[in-house]
Formats: structure tokens, sequence, C-alpha cells
């Protein structure tokens, strides 16, 4: 569906020593997808005849009865990502509130773009339009209304509600992951509905539907991408096409995934999918300055005018009056399933891109810089081709519609250069097929794995397994009926993931209300910063314009940790506990320097725990003013306070025993306030285990390891 960019993210710069936690093979999810896809695999090869007939079959039964269903889920799902963007949390980051984006405007904005191509793309852009101009789904083909529509259906498939999918799984991902330091899996999603449950069955059979679904999807890519990759490859060099070549590919694929998997090139794939960004836009360009420009430019307009105007009603448009199920299952309703499909490994791309974006830029981004590209690839091929047809090459058009494979090579043998355009898209569209599987398996691997670390992926044999798998099953459908067979499948395993999409959405929804409850609850303390940063009455304002200007190192920090920060929230706790709260103080060496942090938390039953933490965080010393109190180093030390969400900005060093209980007191009565609002209907229930809430536990991180809520903040 898209181009399958490496989801590989840096590895984080943790000091020296500080331990990982290796991921580890999730059992059940692997056993019972991996089994269901060899077990169905297996089936089509030795039974091609009998599978064929029960696909069919089940593509019927869906088409004339849940399609309806795909329509409303498709439109539901735009509708939440835009209501999410323009409400107050679309303000809240996917990641902590003092985090910052890991790329610049411009490169994300890029890694977005080139996420919006793929080897299907070009299989489609000049295909879907002609085909859509013979055999419209309402009305007579070949007329003009039939003409306009054309480009304006195939940028409806591949638009805006197509990307709101993606927009849904990358916002799910990004912040459960980074925002509350949960696992990076779907599962992670559904905390607030079922809580501690999603450990379980329940949280292994999300985990399934959305690796089949994925496993689907990228096989239905590699599918068109073979038997299109075949016929370029006879316009080049004569080979035959049929099931020898096309497996040949398969195998290619495989054996380029797994070499890719094994020697850890991720990087390479990653350029490598850029340079295919490239190599499209340089045919886009050709064809745009080699053909009729003044019309492809007017008609791209012309299609962005229609399709803004016609989208809300071909949303939710069934057909019901004009009985077009066929073309509905043969179009709309596979790709809405083939979306479904590719939202988890699309989404989780997205999200590794988008660390410290907020919701609202997020899917702003998400459902506009893609679909730009996409507008101008689509409307500059499918008017080329469509200005064929209506020139009067009937035999174009007909060979486009019935053979889709050689449309996009057809196209581009109008144009001079033709073979050294053929060449550059036979290569280009390798490489999309190539990157498909490499990065396909690197996510299934990540769905099959037990990963605490959102930086980390599954292991490397794991991926080796999968791209197998996938290559396996891409075989099987093409031996079965060819890409209708595989775009008949992607439609039957959409419709349990799409399931999933709703409780994703309910349970996302649930948790932006509680950080709402947990705002409102710090606002209505009225909490007096001022007051709590300046010095007490044991203080002269000489000291604190001395502490204004200093910049700790790591001596004076532990000096201050043991003398004054220790034994202050000693004595919280101790009264803490001598009103009957179960309190305790915590305390880990950070894994640097030897500094500490410590963390309060006091238990709350079935709400949400109270933890507050202070963590030593590295920062560099500014240049401005001359100050420099410790010339020997770059970098000093502040005493960071953090709570659930992050860092609150407030730096604790050499504050005295007085203001350091204040302050603790003042987020405790924040979080009593949180507690008062966030109840009734909208409250995060325990799990089935009896765990307090959902959120990240401070106290759950490993002994010296930084916890994701100060990692961004290290050097």
């Amino acid at each position: 569906m898209t181009a399958a960019l490496s989801t590989s993210a840096p590895e984080s710069e943790e000091p020296p020593g500080v331990p990982r936690t290796r991921p580890k093979v999730n059992r059940a999810v692997f056993a019972g997808s991996g089994v269901s896809i060899v077990l169905f695999s297996l089936w089509a090869i030795l039974a091609p005849e009998q599978a064929s007939a029960v696909i069919g079959a089940v593509v019927g039964w869906i088409a004339t009865n849940m399609g309806w269903f795909y329509v409303l889920t498709a439109a539901v799902v735009t509708a939440f990502v835009v209501v999410v963007a323009v409400s107050r949390e679309g303000t809240i980051k996917m990641g902590p509130d003092h985090s910052k984006p890991q790329y610049n405007l411009f490169t994300w904005t890029a890694m977005l773009f080139a996420a919006g191509i793929g080897i299907d793309l070009l299989f489609f852009s000049v295909a879907e339009p002609v085909t859509q101009y013979y055999g419209p789904p309402a009305g007579e083909g070949g007329t003009l209304e039939a003409t306009r529509m054309a480009v304006v259906w195939t940028l409806f498939h591949y638009g805006v509600i197509g990307w709101a999918m993606y927009a849904l799984m990358g916002m799910a991902f990004g912040y459960f992951a980074y925002r509350w330091n949960m696992p990076l899996s779907i599962r992670s999603a559904l905390y607030p509905l079922i809580g501690r449950r999603v450990h379980g069955r329940a949280g292994d059979a999300v985990d399934i539907a959305a690796l089949l679904g994925t496993i689907f999807g990228v096989a239905t890519s590699l599918g068109i991408g073979v038997v299109q990759l075949n016929y370029g490859l006879y316009l080049l060099f004569g080979i035959e096409e049929g099931v020898a070549a096309q497996t040949a590919l398969i195998v290619v694929a495989v054996v380029m995934a797994t070499a890719s998997c094994v020697s850890g090139v991720d990087k390479g794939i990653r350029r490598l999918s850029e340079l295919n960004v490239l190599m499209a836009v340089a045919l886009v360009a050709w064809v745009l300055i080699a053909g009729r420009t003044s019309f492809l430019l007017d008609a791209t307009v012309k299609n962005l005018g229609d399709y803004v105007a016609e989208l809300p009603s071909m949303a939710l448009d069934t057909f019901a009056y004009t009985g077009a199920a066929e073309w509905m299952a043969g179009w709309t309703l596979f790709f809405w399933a083939w979306w479904i499909a590719w939202a988890p490994f699309v989404g989780l791309f997205l999200a590794r891109i988008s660390r410290g974006r907020t919701l609202r830029e997020f899917v702003v981004a998400t459902l506009t810089v893609p679909f730009v590209f996409i507008l101008i690839l689509v409307s500059v091929f499918g008017n080329s081709a469509l200005e064929i047809v209506t020139g009067g090459d009937d035999a174009f058009g007909q060979a486009a519609m019935n053979t889709p494979e050689r449309a996009f090579y057809s196209l581009l043998e109008q144009y001079p250069g033709a073979p050294l355009l053929i060449a550059l898209a036979t290569l280009s569209g390798l490489l999309f097929y190539v990157t498909s599987a490499d990065s396909g398996a690197l996510v299934m691997s990540t769905f099959t794995s037990t990963i605490q670390d959102p930086t980390q992926d599954g292991p490397k044999w794991l991926r080796v397994f999968w791209a197998a798998a996938t290559g396996l099953l891409t075989l099987a459908m093409l031996l079965v009926g060819g890409v209708p067979t595989l775009q008949s499948a992607t439609l039957i395993i959409g419709l349990p993931f799409s399931v999933v999409m709703y409780l994703v959405m309910i349970g996302f929804w649930k948790a932006l209300r509680a950080e709402r409850s947990q705002r409102e609850g710090r606002s209505a303390t009225r909490r007096s910063v001022t007051a709590s940063r300046t010095p007490g009455p044991d203080s002269q304002w000489r000291r604190r314009l001395t502490r204004i200007g200093s910049f700790p190192g790591p001596r004076a920090v532990r000096r201050y940790e043991e003398q004054v920060l220790a034994p202050a929230l000693a004595e919280v706790v101790e009264e803490f506990c001598a009103q009957g709260h179960d309190a305790q103080l915590s305390s880990s060496e950070v894994g640097y320097q030897g500094l500490s942090e410590f963390t309060l938390s006091v238990p709350m039953g079935e709400d949400r725990d109270f933890c507050y933490q202070i963590y030593p965080v590295a920062t560099p010393v500014p240049a401005f003013g001359g100050f420099r109190t410790n010339p020997d180093s770059d970098l000093y030390y502040r005493l960071e306070v953090f709570n659930e969400t992050g860092s609150q900005g407030t730096d604790v060093m050499d504050w005295n025993r007085e203001q350091l209980i204040n302050d603790v007191l003042d987020n405790w009565e924040a979080h009593l306030a949180f507690l008062s609002i966030h109840t009734g209907p909208s409250k995060i229930q325990a799990g089935a285990e009896g765990h307090p809430d959902w959120s990240t536990d401070i106290r759950d991180v490993p002994t010296g390891q930084i916890p994701a809520a100060t990692k961004e903040a290290q050097p």
C-alpha cells in the first residue's frame, strides 16, 4: 500500500553500563499466527480449486452483507482522528511533555512523503482510472462524467480516508509507547478497557489479528509487485511471464530481506527507499514535461476540486440503490480492507518517526503531506492514460483494464526515452518490492515479541521466519488465482481487525479523557509554583541570586542528594505512613556519575498511583553572561521533578527541606484533585488482577535504566 521504509529506530543514547532488556518471543502470538499462515498457505498450494471456491464464497457474502460495515468504519475512523486533532487533546504530545521531535520539520515531512508511495500505487495509478472510465459504479462508461470521475475515484481510494486509518494506529502506538512507556504493541491501546487482561489471551488475540492483517496486506503488495515486475523484466530482457519467473522474484525478495535482517543494513534499506521516491518523482516529472503539461496541471487542479467536493457523499456511498455490489467488492471494500490490514504496519513506522510531535500536527501532516504527492502522481499518470484512451486508442485502454500489470509500462512506452523509463520504473519497483518484504518481516517480528523498550525490534531469526512466511503466502495466493485472489483474501482478513480498530478508538479516547481530568486536577489546586521556587524565610536574596547563576557538577549534586533530598523525602514518607498511607521511597543509581533518582509512590487501590520522581538530568552549560561555576565540564546537572506525563520543568537543586516537602504536597494535592474529577463512567477501572491503572509506574523501571520520560533529556 505504501513505501515500506525500515521502521528501525536509532538506538537510545544511554550512558555506559545501562542494562537493556532483550526482546522475548511471545509464544502464543507467534504460534497462533505462524501456524495459521503456514497451514493456510499449504492448503492453497495443495488444493487451489477448493481454496479459490471458498475464498470466493466468503468474499461474496462480505460484499453482500458487510459492505456497509467497511464503509461506516472508514468514515468513523476519519471523523475520529479529525476530532482528536481539533480538540483540546490535540496539544498532547506523543511522548512526555518535555520531549522534542527527533527529526526536524523538513526531514519529518520528507519521511511522511516517502511513506506515501509503493509499487502498488504505480500499478493502480494507470489501471484504475482507465478501468473506472470504462466501468464506473454508476452511469454509463466512456462518457464525460465517467472521464471526470475516473481519477477522482482513484484519489478516493488512495486519499485521506486511508491515511486516517494509518493516523489512528500511529497515534495509538506513539501515545501509549512514548507517553506512557508501555510496550510498542496494539494491545497497549486496550489497557484502558480491560486492564491487565491485555497481557493474557485477549491481548494475544488482538496481536494475532493485527499480524494476520499485516502479512496479508504485505503479501498483496508483493503479489502485485511480482506480476508487474515480471512484465517489466519481459520488456527489458525477454523473461517470459509466468509462475516460474514470479516464483523466482519471490525468492529474490525473501533472500534479500533475510540478508538485510541478518546483516543489519536497515539504514541502507532506508536510503534505498528514499532513492525510490526520487526515481518516482523523476518519472512523474518526465511524463509531465514530455506530455501536455498545461492539460495535466489543469486536470490536477480539477481533480482536487472534485475530490474535495465529492468526498463527503463518496465516503458514505454504499450504492444501495444501484446494485454495484461487485464493483464495491473489487474496489472500495478491497481498498478499505487493504488500508486496515496495513494500518498496524505503517502506523508503527509513523509513530517511530513522530515521537515528540503533538497529536494535532501528527494528524494534519499524515492526512495532507502524503496525499499531496499521491494527488500529483495519480493525476499526472491517470490523466495521461485517459488522454490516450479518449484520443481514440481503445486498444491501450482495453489492455490497461484487462491486464493491469502492463498498464504503467504501456503508458511509459508512449513517451520519448521509453527504454530508459521502463528500466527506471523496473528498478524502482524492484527496490519497493524488496523493502516491503524487509520492513514487513521487521514489523511482524515486533508484533510476535514482548518488547519493553519501544526503540528495539524483534529477534533477527524471527524476522527471517516472517520473510519466508510472507513469501510462501504470496506464492500460494498467486497459484490459487493471482492478484484477484490476493485482493479477496485481504478483504476477508481485514474484517476482524476492523473490530479491533473500534476498540482502539474507544481505549484511546478514554485515555485522552483521563489526561484531561489530570490537567483539570492540577489546575484546580492553583499551585503556587513561584512560591515553591523562591527561597524560604531562612534564606536571603543573595543566596537565591547565587543559586540562579550556579551550574552544579556531579559532586555537588551527590552531596545535596545525601544531605537534603533523601532525608526530606524520607520524612514525607514517614508522615504519609503515619496517616495510614502505604507510601514508599525507592532510589537507584541512574548509571553515570554515581547520581541517583528518587521515587516517592503512594498506592491508590483501584485508582492511579501517586508517583513523585526526582531525576538528575545532564544539561549543557549555557554560554551567556559568563556564568560558569564548573569550568572543567560542558555539562551541569538539574534535579528535575517527573510525574506520569514527563518532566514538570522544575529544578529542585539547592532547595531547602521545606521547599521540597511543599512541592511534594503540591503534587499530592493535584493528584487528589485529578482523582476527584476523573470518576464515574469515564474512570479507568483496574484489570482483572487488580492493577491500579494503565499508566507507567516509574517503580517498574529496572535499576539503573533511564525511564523513557527522561531519555531525550540526556546528552
